[in-house]
Formats: structure tokens, sequence, C-alpha cells
């Protein structure tokens, strides 16, 4: 067994995880989160198999699937008729929905709360041949074995080991998205509507008495009025004959300062993603479109990914390459994808691209 000092930089669901899985390893882990308090961003992530696995493995499976709802998702096309790519089957349909702040909270009692330091702005790091040197804004320095850059789209760790590398926006694609009190909607626990003017969107169960609403469109064009009137003229692309009712009423039910919304940003594909002492993983190392719904899911495989090859393999350098070297080729194949998903006509084409996304991702999903 490894022991070795990390710093992770970032306290989300990435961060939290690969704190709990390398401690398990015998890593002596802090976590160094900027804001004050752990961060919660987002309504709901949707977990598939490949990422259920790795908090067996933390001995917090049972605890996930307790506080989420199991999703088979059927789609749907603008008049409610429902839509399944041939030759495909539940299992390649199915996710747990669960709420961010919930499952952030668990991870953080995982870890260990004192192993946490909230507050903490990262300006920078410096490396060495022995370790490295992670700079904070306050002026103190932490020495480490490893550092890992956990930190999201518009990751520090990242643009000081990639030039260059900032986040840059999905020209014209927003998503809205909140979570409402449930009330009478159909009893499918997903309906994802594919819709016209390149609109998507629809609403899940997340917990028995939480639904969670999301409308995203590319191409969204001027935006104007308030959040909810935004969400609800993009919504009207996926009514026809009464079908979706529910939705449009429950956007109209959500207050204002309720609704998310963003403007879809995207991490450009990179040179590398380590260095002898540093690696990024998630979001600050490939964050894509939330239209394929499993960024955070590729973001716990990374984590499971680097702790096997940590476990086994002493020399850091050559496990940090080892995982660089895996993790971007299967982005390679993940980036086909999300552009084939992103760019379906119809409902019908979109429900093939997509289930061929999700058949190899459980498919070729690493072992760990």
């Amino acid at each position: 067994m490894s022991t070795k000092s990390t710093v992770i930089v970032g306290g989300g669901l990435v961060g939290l995880t690969a704190a709990a899985s390398l401690e398990l390893i015998g890593h002596d882990v802090v976590v160094l989160e900027q804001a004050p308090r752990i961060r919660a961003v987002g309504a709901g992530i949707g977990l598939w198999a490949n990422a259920l696995r790795e908090f067996d493995h933390l001995g917090i499976g049972a605890a996930v699937q307790d506080m989420g709802i199991e999703q088979n998702t059927w789609f749907f096309d603008p008049a409610g008729a429902p839509v399944r790519a041939p030759g495909h089957t539940d299992s390649d349909h199915r996710f747990l929905l669960v709420p961010r702040p919930q499952l952030n909270s668990l991870l953080a009692d995982t870890v260990g709360r004192d192993r946490i330091r909230l507050g903490a702005h990262v300006t920078g790091y410096t490396e060495t041949e022995s370790d490295v040197v992670v700079h904070l804004a306050d002026g103190e320095a932490l020495r480490a074995d490893l550092l890992i850059g956990s930190d999201g789209v518009h990751s520090p760790i990242r643009r000081q080991l990639v030039p260059g590398s900032d986040a840059v926006a999905h020209p014209g694609h927003y998503a809205w998205r909140a979570i409402v009190p449930t009330g009478n909607q159909k009893p499918e626990t997903t309906v994802l509507t594919v819709g016209h003017h390149r609109t998507r969107g629809g609403y899940a169960r997340i917990a028995g008495d939480r639904t969670m609403w999301m409308v995203n469109q590319f191409d969204a064009g001027p935006l104007t009025g308030s959040k909810r009137e935004r969400a609800l003229e993009r919504a009207q692309n996926l009514v026809e004959a009464g079908w979706n009712d529910e939705l449009l009423s429950m956007i109209a039910d959500t207050p204002d300062e309720s609704i998310l919304e963003n403007q879809i940003t995207l991490v450009p594909e990179l040179p590398r993603w380590t260095s002898a002492r540093v690696a990024l993983t998630g979001d600050a190392a490939h964050g894509l479109s939330p239209h394929i719904a499993a960024g955070g899911t590729l973001g716990i495989e990374d984590v499971g990914v680097l702790r096997s090859i940590l476990a086994a393999e002493t020399d850091l350098e050559k496990a940090l390459a080892t995982y660089e070297h895996a993790r971007s080729a299967r982005f390679d194949t993940v980036r086909r994808h999300s552009a084939a998903v992103e760019h379906a006509g119809d409902a019908a084409e979109f429900a093939q691209r997509y289930a061929a996304f999700s058949h190899w991702m459980l498919a070729t999903a690493p072992a760990t």
C-alpha cells in the first residue's frame, strides 16, 4: 500500500470521491475548497453503474442508492410519442438520479470533515523533483507528494499545467433547471423530450417529494425576460397537443431565484492531463456539455482508474503517465459520441445515438 501526502483542489463530487478513494490506499489527504461550505452546485446528478461501483468500493454504495431514484429513461417527441432505439434494452437506459447536496455531504463525511479546508483559495503550485508546493492566497504553502486538480471547468490547476487551456463558451448553448416539489406528474420517473429548434428537456423524480425539471437549447438566440420566462420560452418547443403541460406548470411555478441558468462552457481537448506530480480529474480535465448526462460518472471513473494505478505502481510519474494515457484515449471516443448526440435531428435519431453512447460507456468501463 502506497503512503503519500496528497492535496486535492476542489471539494465537489469528483474531488471528494478522489479524497475518499485515495485514503483507502493509504494517502494522507487534504482537500482545499475555496467556497465557505461543501460545494453542491447543480440540482441533481445522474450516476451510471460504472460510477456506483466506485461508491460500493468506498463502502457507501447502499447509502447512495437510498438517497436516489433509479431512472429508466424514455425519450419522447414533441407530441409525446415514446421512442427507444431498436436493439437496446433497459440496461442501456438505467441510472441513479441523486440530489447533489445530499451526496456531497455524504462524501464529506466519508472523507472526514477534518480533512477538508473550506475558504482555501489556491493561487498556484511549484513542482520540484521531491515534492509539489501548493500556494494559497493567504501566503500559506502546503507541501505534498501529489497534487490533484478536481477544481472544475475553470480550474486554476489546469491553467498552470496547460497554459492557454481556459474553458470556452459553447456558443448559444444554455441550460435551465430547478428542483421543485413533486406534484401530479406522469408516472414515468423520467420524461425527456427532444423538441423543435434544437431544444431538449423534461423532468425526473429525484426523490419521493422532489422532482427536477430541465431545459436546454443549442443556438438559443437572444435571452430576454426573467430566467423563468426564458426557460418557458424554450419549453414551448417541447409541447404539442397537451404533451408536457406538466413541465410548463413546473417551470411557471418555480421562483426565479430557484432556477439555475447556465451558459454551457467546455474544456478544450488537452495535450496532457498530468506532470510528474500533478494530475487532473473530472471537469478540470474534460468538461463537456451536459447533454450526454454522464460528466459526473466519467469523473468518478477517472478516480477509480487513478486509485487502481497508484495502488499498483510505486513510481508516481509512471503511474500518472499511465492514468493520462488511459483516460485521454477514452475521452477521444466520448467526444465523438457527445458530438453525435448533440447533432441528432429528431427524437428517433437522438434515442439511437444516446443508447449507442450509454451502451459503449457501460460495456467498456474500466475494471477498478
